[in-house]
Order: C-alpha cells, then sequence, then structure tokens
C-alpha cells in the first residue's frame, strides 16, 4: 500500500509554486504555501486567488469549490511553518546553491519521515539531497507550467533514493490526475532534454540570419504542427531561465554542442532583454509580462504586396514527377486556376492521375468543391509523358524522388526545354538546391520551393534562395504560394531547410535517450505530448514519417554541418537496416501489425 500524504508544504510561490499550491488544494490534500517574505507572500497569494476565479469565471470551477480549495491552504512566512507535513515541494529559482540551502534546513525542521521534493527542471537532484541528512527520502517532482492544466509529472529517483519513496510519489501523481513518468538523475530529463536542443537550435538560426524570428516560428507551428513557435516559447520561458538550463544540461550532460547556449542567447540576457517578463526578448512586448506583440526595429515593413514586386507572370505550370506529392501539387495548382502540364512516365503517370481524381472526388464527397468545379479543375491540367510539353510553360515544379544525379540530369534537360526566364523550382527537402542550380545555365532562376504533404491540406511553404538565386525568382514563388492560400516562409539553402532542421534533430535526440535506456516509449511520447502540448510524440512521429525517412534527413544534416551532436542515432541505423520503417513496414518503433 502506497503511503498517503495527506498535508504538504509548498515553498516558493511564483507562478510554478502557485500553481503546484493549487493543484494539491484542488485534489483536496491540505497545503501549507511558504515564502520567504510577506510582499512575497501576498503575491503567491494573488496568483492563486487570479487562477482560481479564472477558472470560476470559464465554468471550470464551481464557486463552492473555489471557497473550498482555497480554505485547504495555509499561507506561512518561514519554513518553520512546514514542522510537520507529510511532504515539502520546493519550486525556489534555478539556483543549486539555493537549493542546496534549503533542503539542508528543511531537513532540521521536518519530521524524519518527511519526504522532502524538489521541482528543479535540470538541476542534478542527487547534488540537492546530499545537502540533507536523509538523501534516500529525496526526490524529484518536475510539474510543467501551468501546473494545474499540464498533465505530466516527471518523477525523478536518485540512486540512493528509496523505492517506496517513489512508489509513494507516483500513487499521489495519479491521485492528482497527473501522468507521471519515472526516470533517472539526469540533466534536462526527458522533456527539458528534448526540447531545449531544439530552442537552441532555433536561436542559432536567427543568429547566423537564416532566417527571420517570424518565418521560423511560423515554419513551426504550420510545418511542425507545435503550439508555440520556438522564439515565442522562449520569450514566455524566460531567456534567463532557457539559459540557465542549457548551460546546466552542457555541463551535466557530456557538453553536448546542442546544449551549448547560443552566444545570441548569452549576449540578450546579459542585456536584459529576458522575453515577457522583461517587456522584450525576441519579440517585443506591449508591457513587462504583457503577451501581446508591438511592432519594433525587426518587424517586417515592407508590405506583404511589395514582397511580391518583381513576380514574372505565371499562368501555365509544369510539374514534373509521379509521386504523392506531384499529384498533390498538381491538384493545388489546378484548382487556383493554373493551367497545368502534368509530365510522368508509364506507371507514374496513372499513379498521379488516380491521386488527383480520387482526392478531388473525395472533396466532392465532403461537400468542398462541387461537381463543376471538379470538372473545371480537370480541365486544366494536361497529361503527359514528355518533357518537351514544357516548351512554354512559364514555372516548373519538380517533385521526382530519386537520387542526386538524376535530379540534375533532370534541371539541365529543364534548362534545354524552357524558354528563357521561366523559374525552376525544386521540392527537395534534403539535398542542395545550388546544386540542381548550377546543373543549368540560369541558376538565378532556380530556387526551393518545399512543401507538404499532403499538399492540397497544408498551409506551409518554404522557400528556399540559394546565393545565386535572384530576388524577382523568390518574388515569383511568393507569388504562386499565395494564389494557393499558402504562408510562405524564406530561408537560406541549408540542409532540412527550418522545419526538417529543428524537427529531425529532435527526434534523433528522442532515439538517443531511448538508446541509452533511459526511458521507455511511452514515457518519452507522454513527456512531449502532456509535458510540452506537442500533438505527436517523437517515436508515434517517427513511425508515421518513416524511420527511412527520418535516417536519410539526419544524414544530410550531419554531412552539411559535421557536428557529433547530430550524428544519426545507431539505433535509427540498426531499425532501418533491419526493415523496422514504421507504420507503412508494419513495425518500427512500435509494432503496428495488430493495429
Amino acid at each position: 500500500m502506497a503511503r498517503e500524504f495527506t498535508s504538504v508544504g509548498v515553498v516558493g510561490l511564483g507562478t510554478m509554486g502557485a500553481g503546484i499550491v493549487e493543484v494539491f488544494a484542488r485534489n483536496g490534500v491540505d497545503v501549507v504555501a511558504v515564502e520567504i517574505a510577506e510582499d512575497a507572500l501576498e503575491r503567491g497569494r494573488a496568483t492563486l486567488t487570479r487562477s482560481t476565479d479564472r477558472a470560476v469565471a470559464r465554468g471550470k470551477l464551481a464557486p463552492a469549490d473555489r471557497d473550498a480549495l482555497l480554505g485547504r491552504v495555509n499561507f506561512a512566512v518561514g519554513l518553520a511553518a512546514l514542522d510537520s507535513v507529510d511532504l515539502v515541494i520546493e519550486a525556489v529559482p534555478e539556483r543549486l546553491d539555493l537549493k542546496q540551502r534549503l533542503f539542508a534546513e528543511l531537513d532540521r525542521i521536518c519530521r524524519p519521515e518527511a519526504v522532502l521534493a524538489t521541482n528543479t527542471s535540470s538541476l542534478s537532484v542527487t547534488d540537492i539531497a546530499v545537502a540533507t541528512g536523509r538523501p534516500q527520502q529525496v526526490v524529484g517532482v518536475h510539474f510543467f507550467n501551468p501546473a494545474p492544466v499540464m498533465k505530466l509529472v516527471e518523477v525523478v529517483r536518485t540512486v540512493v533514493t528509496a523505492p517506496e519513496v517513489v512508489a509513494d510519489v507516483e500513487a499521489l501523481c495519479a491521485r492528482l490526475g497527473k501522468v507521471g513518468v519515472t526516470i533517472g538523475d539526469r540533466a534536462g530529463f526527458i522533456a527539458n532534454h528534448l526540447l531545449f536542443g531544439y530552442l537552441n537550435q532555433a536561436v542559432g538560426m536567427v543568429e547566423a540570419g537564416y532566417a527571420t524570428r517570424e518565418d521560423i516560428d511560423a515554419a513551426m507551428k504550420l510545418g511542425g504542427g507545435l503550439p508555440m513557435g520556438p522564439l515565442t516559447l522562449l520569450d514566455l520561458i524566460g531567456l534567463d531561465t532557457a539559459y540557465e538550463i542549457l548551460d546546466t544540461m552542457y555541463r551535466r550532460g557530456g557538453r553536448d554542442r546542442r546544449h551549448a547556449p547560443a552566444p545570441l542567447l548569452r549576449q540578450m540576457v546579459t542585456a536584459g532583454l529576458l522575453g515577457r517578463k522583461s517587456g522584450r526578448g525576441f519579440y517585443t512586448y506591449e508591457r513587462p509580462g504583457s503577451p501581446v506583440v508591438v511592432p519594433d526595429e525587426r518587424t517586417p515593413v515592407v508590405a506583404e504586396s511589395a514582397l511580391l514586386d518583381g513576380a514574372r507572370t505565371v499562368d501555365t505550370v509544369g510539374v514534373v514527377g509521379g509521386g504523392t506529392t506531384a499529384g498533390g501539387i498538381v491538384e493545388a495548382l489546378a484548382r487556383a486556376g493554373y493551367r497545368v502540364v502534368s509530365v510522368a512516365r508509364g506507371e507514374e503517370d496513372a499513379r498521379v492521375r488516380e491521386t488527383v481524381t480520387t482526392s478531388l472526388a473525395e472533396e466532392v464527397l465532403r461537400g468542398r468543391l462541387d461537381e463543376a468545379g471538379r470538372d473545371a479543375t480537370l480541365g486544366r491540367i494536361t497529361w503527359s509523358a514528355a518533357l518537351d510539353h514544357l516548351a512554354d510553360v512559364d514555372l516548373v515544379v519538380e517533385a521526382v524522388a530519386g537520387d542526386p544525379d538524376a535530379k540534375k540530369a533532370l534541371f539541365a534537360d529543364l534548362d534545354e526545354v524552357c524558354k528563357p526566364g521561366v523559374v525552376l523550382a525544386t521540392t527537395t527537402a534534403t539535398r542542395p538546391v545550388i546544386d540542381l542550380a548550377m546543373a543549368t545555365r540560369r541558376p538565378a532562376d532556380v530556387v526551393g520551393v518545399h512543401v507538404f504533404d499532403p499538399v492540397p491540406a497544408t498551409s506551409l511553404v518554404e522557400i528556399v534562395r540559394t546565393i545565386r538565386t535572384s530576388p524577382d525568382a523568390v518574388a515569383t514563388a511568393r507569388a504562386v504560394a499565395a494564389r494557393l492560400g499558402k504562408t510562405a516562409v524564406v530561408c537560406g539553402d541549408r540542409a532540412g531547410f527550418i522545419v526538417d532542421a529543428l524537427l529531425f534533430p529532435y527526434l534523433n535526440d528522442a532515439v538517443r535517450m531511448l538508446e541509452a535506456g533511459y526511458s521507455t516509449t511511452d514515457d518519452i511520447d507522454h513527456a512531449m505530448t502532456l509535458g510540452c502540448a506537442y500533438p505527436v510524440g517523437p517515436f508515434a512521429l517517427l513511425d508515421r514519417v518513416g524511420l527511412d525517412v527520418a535516417l536519410a534527413v539526419q544524414r544530410t544534416i550531419y554531412r552539411e554541418l559535421r557536428d557529433p551532436g547530430f550524428a544519426p542515432a545507431p539505433l535509427l541505423e540498426h531499425l532501418v537496416t533491419a526493415g523496422y520503417l514504421g507504420r507503412g513496414s508494419g513495425r518500427g518503433f512500435r509494432d503496428h501489425t495488430s493495429r
């Protein structure tokens, strides 16, 4: 039988601490809420009151239940008020010396059988535990912000934490309606270890001028399906907090360069640009603490229409390729009113036709398109097996699956066939666009246009400019994307562009974590969906995308960057070699044969 904690102390009543107080009080647990000074205590009380009042206003909490909740909380100044509680959770700032002093004092004040817990998100629980005379009763209990909403709790055991203490805390998490994942004491635990490498890489992109803050955030929301862009999220977390977490993980986690704080991050912290709480970080806010972004000197001043200045006239578009992506592009262009010449050979031609006609039929069945619209869309498409039929088009989009040499040969052929002034676009997601551009005599006319599957349903297009791409070729790609109703983001010609360059290293980090035996596929997926509000966990996503695809992208990124932190995880390579490619093969990180 797990021990039942009937009274809990919470030390530190900032946003996180007040949230933890609310979680316990909501679930019928008496709470002693402690701060070091009266003014800090009143701020914590006000935070709790605002949160519960909002819940009442939204109909999520009855007034009587709110009053009962607040009645379970005893606010006090000083640690002496914790002398009789069963469990203490600290939520003070992320400084090891501060936490060690606090735990030494708690060890002196609290009953011998009381469990002492830390809500640290990055520091060593072991280092905190050894400051007490009861390290076997010290455990990490890492809540996520906002604590009343987020379902995940990371339960962190040290090498000396008593098994019964871990079991008691796991049972407590279940009582609170939380999903607890139990892990060892490692820098960043699960969620932060995976999250902050990704955030740090996004900072590096801004620092290098690779893409704008707005485009990076839009790309990860629209292309990665994330609830918030990385730079907006950093502003919300606090850049100083992010820097401390990254620095701690770098020093404690084997000095992985993925966690070495980007120099720009340190500079911004030094300058006091801490995010929302200071009123300015990667974005500028109307006042400190406000979520409302206001224009600043980095806000684009060029109107959307001006971005299309110089765009070439496009009436007819050629699409070369025989896969699903090619079919999606053909459909999207034809539905947007372009005349389309689809070039594919043999069975590929039949496959593209079937993709388009089936998709349009489904749109009619769903009421999104009438039969006249379907017929008009099909009437704008010319089906062909010969590149020569592209002689009079205004734009060509290449969507061919194949090796780099085949793509280069295709672009050389297009250079011969197409009239001067035609923009040649590639949908490649892994190969440098400049390689294809230099296979032609018109590199200024070559641009990357990376679309996402399924093309008709997705809203993002990554426009990739090489060092030879002309501004009017970029403007032409923007204009076509706008007519298709898609959001265009512009980036340089680097492996993975924006979305894949940020997404796949994060997935690779998750595989490395599993490979090291640190946690399970289910717990890692839970950590990212329940702790970070990701729509899908890394292993579920890998099985959906295809492990072979993920490996190919990661190899491309590693070949370009040559950073050991980006080297494909050996486990990923082994699974691909064994034919475990994900849902398509029936097995990847999970077995899908019985589903």
